[in-house]
């Protein structure tokens, strides 16, 4: 047997299981609702991460949300049914898959709060391969599949005012104009051309989209080192009229932000649920104790824990642990049916 400590044993009148019920039943609709706004925020997080094909897809917020939702539905009916010691018997069969499910998603939430905070340098890297083939790739609108690669890039830079990868010189280093928008015949194009290895044409310049309109001063957007291309200018010292910070910066921190939201949420849900599975052991064993019985009005013992640590956790294990056992004999005999006679 374990102390008493461990399978923390509280007697229980009738009037106090009944105000037990109730509190329980409220809290698991508290929780519920919880659930729904977790599978709200995880909608919103898909569809914005399926907005950026640089950014890899979650669904773990919209499963927890929908395990939220069921689980704490559930409960709020157990609960709802401990107020009558006649009804809550039929939930028996039913409890020990219950707790089984629930110790699995509350696990789960607290894991997802952890990776939620963990995953900053995976989303980073993910952004900077992302949108370096974005850059890259600005320039194929007529190449099947990237057709639309300008596009989304522009409006990601308008969006989040932002330009480039880590900053506005990444586009110094691809040619981000297409050849078919250069003049050959031009000596500056040529000269360009040629001093590059690859052929490339690079040069001081950023898009459009990278444009500052805050600025009161009209958008310079090419030749941004050349001070004498440009009257009054001095782009050492001088604050460019063009988005300085890079577009990785700004959706690690916005994704970020959207991610510590549904964090805390989950972790607020993950509290209660909690808060609710242990108070529910309470109200289940302490409502075992009145079945039976023809006086319903007695005081009963709720605990968590009928035996000790270590008893219980076999008590659960052993089945699964039978069950796996007697498929790998099943399918060991199978094999050995089909191997022919030599």
């Amino acid at each position: 047997m374990s102390p008493p400590l461990l399978q923390g044993r509280l007697p229980l009148l009738t009037r106090q299981r009944m105000k037990l019920a109730q509190g329980l039943w409220l809290l698991s609709w508290m929780a519920t609702l919880a659930g729904a706004l977790t599978f709200t925020l995880g909608c919103f997080l898909k569809t914005e991460l399926r907005r950026r094909a640089e950014v890899p897809q979650c669904s773990t917020a919209l499963h927890l949300g929908l395990a939220s939702l069921g689980i704490n539905y559930f409960a709020g009916r157990m609960c709802q049914d401990a107020l009558d010691a006649g009804r809550f018997p039929r939930w028996k069969t039913f409890l020990q898959p219950y707790w089984g499910v629930s110790l699995f998603f509350t696990l789960l939430m607290l894991s997802t709060v952890i990776m939620s905070y963990a995953m900053k340098g995976n989303l980073e890297w993910s952004l900077k391969i992302g949108l370096k083939n974005g850059i890259r790739f600005y320039k194929d609108t007529d190449t099947p599949g990237r057709c639309f690669q300008k596009q989304t890039i522009d409006r990601l830079q308008m969006e989040f005012q932002c330009c480039g990868n880590t900053d506005f010189k990444d586009w110094f280093e691809v040619q981000w104009i297409s050849n078919r928008y250069l003049d050959f015949s031009s000596k500056e194009v040529k000269d360009r051309v040629k001093s590059n290895v690859d052929g490339r044409y690079l040069f001081d310049g950023v898009p459009f989209s990278c444009c500052n309109p805050s600025s009161p001063r009209p958008c310079i957007q090419d030749r941004l080192t050349n001070n004498s291309a440009h009257y009054n200018y001095e782009h050492q010292t001088e604050e460019l009229n063009i988005y300085i910070r890079g577009c990785r910066e700004a959706l690690v921190n916005y994704y970020m932000g959207l991610m510590n939201t549904i964090g805390a949420a989950v972790l607020s849900i993950f509290l209660v649920q909690v808060l609710l599975l242990v108070s529910l052991r309470y109200l289940q064993t302490a409502m075992e104790a009145v079945a039976g019985q023809e006086n319903t009005e007695i005081e009963t013992e709720g605990y968590l824990l009928e035996k000790g640590v270590k008893e219980t956790i076999m008590e659960y294990v052993t089945p699964v642990l039978v069950f796996l056992q007697l498929n790998q004999v099943g399918s060991e005999d199978a094999e050995a049916g089909e191997t022919p006679a030599k």
